[in-house]
């Protein structure tokens, strides 16, 4: 049985080369059009909407298609999840707490630029103490490379990337190296090419509009039905433990349950049934602890959600930025706030926004339920260059980075390669085959970055090969002294992480901090995790902490303990116990 909503079509045909073309007829529900036809793996078909003819530009595909042998513009292939045999039998799943995320983009994570290719990749994770690999958006773009937020059939994985039984064999892959992997969804908009959808059915709200695009119409049950069963699909036929949910503050929504409650509930209902642990992570910047607070206690019941206040606080603290959405953050609140409470804005004005924004975090809310990091592909991709911190700080401040990142009370999460300080950029890239939309979005990231002062000369070009080229990871790097140390860092502070529960212990109750220093960069930290402290010198002369016992690890190559106090020098950090 094959079937379509296309509430929009008079008439639906299914298109099939070397096939009579059969009329679909209307089935039970309004909008859902029917036929007795059987397809089997591989049978490439579309639907004729009207009376268009059969040509191939007329031709649309599946809303639902699972795979796009030649694009989102050409035929569907009927793809059979059921007939990869898995291995991971034995998969019981991760839970997030106590986790390591590590997200990263398969077009640039290795050379290939394929999901098979990074399946080779997957020991170095493993060595380094990674629990969940999170998969920037793999559904089907127009072109061949994109960031992959401009997917417009979400039920598909990127042929470029292998196509969805190379995703299949990726999952296991994972689960027998021990990694929980985590996809990203976007289910806020869709992308401006290949977008057919709106032909078929109200998938959109034609007359409102996020930073993205047209708003997706949540009003429609059939639309919210495409995403929960979307969501389903990645966590049952992929076998995915979690999902990263896109920019959830552009969702909007009325409904007496909110969309998000709803993805919850049917992600818990199947967790119940294959029983292992599955997690929905949102990123959000409404600060709002709905989001993670169980619904028994009015919550929408997510896993965790991201923790941008934190990024800007330590990057603050790391760069000495302040321009744009970084000002309000140079207060010398920022770090030891975020540190204890979790919202730097938790009711506070923020200046950028010209409002006041956020909500406290409740005291009982887990500390691991927020994601934290030092850089992810937004926070580095829009920037104007794609420049890591790695082209900004020192060795020694990259050091100090590491040590922030990993004892940080919430779940930590690496992009790619910043474990080793990867020198190659990540800028926004695109290859969208028209000419007159890749023009358009080389002119918007221009402007755009004019707008914020930017030196529009050193914004890479989107839609140039080189651009992209330029984002994959150098492998090579890793055999340079001065990568290999900060990857031996970072391995060394995962292997502390296992073994002193205070740094995955998630009461915020067990947390302190305290500041020195009247400049956003040149500043001195003491950060409590119960009887740990994480010392941090950011100060153009040497830190004095009393009140040690016993130094953990240290960035610098000597930091003793005498008569209870150590001497920090600048740029250096320090994980100690403290005495008494």
């Amino acid at each position: 049985m094959i079937e379509v909503w296309a509430p929009r079509a008079e008439r639906v045909r299914l298109h099939r080369p070397g096939h009579a073309e059969v009329d679909l007829v209307p089935g039970g529900e309004p909008g859902w059009w029917v036929g007795a036809v059987s397809l089997v793996d591989g049978d490439e078909y579309g639907f004729l909407l009207g009376d268009a003819a059969a040509a191939p530009e007329e031709v649309r595909a599946d809303p639902r298609s699972r795979r796009q042998p030649r694009g989102v513009h050409d035929l569907s292939a009927w793809f059979d999840p059921d007939a990869f045999v898995w291995s991971d039998a034995a998969w019981t799943g991760r839970q997030l707490a106590g986790g390591l995320v590590y997200e990263l983009h398969i077009g640039t994570f290795t050379p290939e630029g394929t999901l098979d290719a990074a399946i080779g990749r997957l020991d170095h994770l493993v060595r380094l103490g990674v629990t969940h690999v999170e998969l920037l958006p793999v559904n089907a773009v127009n072109g061949t490379w994109n960031w992959g937020y401009d997917g417009v059939l979400w039920y598909a994985v990127h042929e470029p990337y292998g196509g969805p039984r190379a995703y299949q064999r990726f999952v296991d892959a994972a689960h027998a190296a021990g990694l929980a992997v985590i996809q990203d969804v976007v289910y806020n908009h869709l992308g401006p090419s290949g977008n057919h959808l709106p032909e078929f059915g109200p998938y959109l709200r034609d007359a409102e509009r996020n930073t993205w695009g047209d708003s997706v119409d949540l009003d429609q049950s059939a639309v919210r039905a495409y995403i929960v069963e979307n969501a389903l699909m990645w966590l049952r036929d992929y076998h995915v433990d979690g999902l990263r949910l896109d920019a959830v503050h552009a969702l909007k929504d009325s409904s007496a349950v909110h969309i998000l409650q709803e993805l919850a509930i049917a992600a818990d209902a199947l967790s119940a049934h294959v029983g292992r642990p599955l997690s929905l992570i949102a990123e959000s910047d409404m600060n709002d602890p709905r989001l993670i607070l169980p619904r028994e206690a009015g919550g929408y019941g997510l896993t965790a959600q991201w923790s941008d206040d934190w990024h800007h606080a330590i990057h603050v603290a790391l760069t000495g930025e302040t321009a744009g959405y970084y000002a309000d953050f140079a207060a010398e609140s920022a770090v030891p706030k975020t540190w204890t409470r979790g919202f730097f804005h938790d009711g506070t004005h923020s200046s950028f926004r010209g409002r006041d924004h956020g909500h406290p975090l409740p005291p009982e809310v887990a500390s691991w339920r927020l994601v934290t990091f030092a850089q992810d592909h937004d926070q580095i991709g829009n920037r104007a260059a794609g420049d890591r911190l790695t082209q900004t700080l020192s060795p020694a401040r990259l050091a100090v980075a590491a040590v922030l990142t990993l004892t940080a009370p919430g779940t930590p999460m690496l992009f790619m390669g910043e474990e080793w300080g990867a020198s190659t950029p990540w800028p926004f890239f695109t290859s969208h085959p028209e000419e007159w939309l890749g023009e358009a979005v080389r002119r918007g990231r221009r402007e755009e970055f004019a707008r914020m002062g930017w030196d529009e000369s050193v914004v890479p070009d989107p839609q140039d090969p080189a651009t992209f080229a330029a984002a994959k990871l150098d492998w090579d790097e890793l055999a340079e002294p001065a990568h290999a140390r900060l990857l031996e860092l970072y391995r060394e502070l995962m292997r502390l992480r296992r073994t002193r529960p205070e740094l995955t212990d998630p009461s915020l109750a067990s947390l302190s901090a305290e500041v020195d220093g009247d400049l956003p960069d040149r500043r001195a930290f003491r950060l409590g995790r119960g009887p740990l402290d994480v010392l941090v010198n950011l100060g153009s002369e040497d830190a004095e902490f009393g009140d040690v016992a016993e130094v953990l690890l240290a960035t610098s190559d000597d930091v003793p303990v005498h008569a209870g106090a150590v001497s920090l020098p600048s740029d250096a950090a320090a994980i100690v116990v403290r005495r008494g």
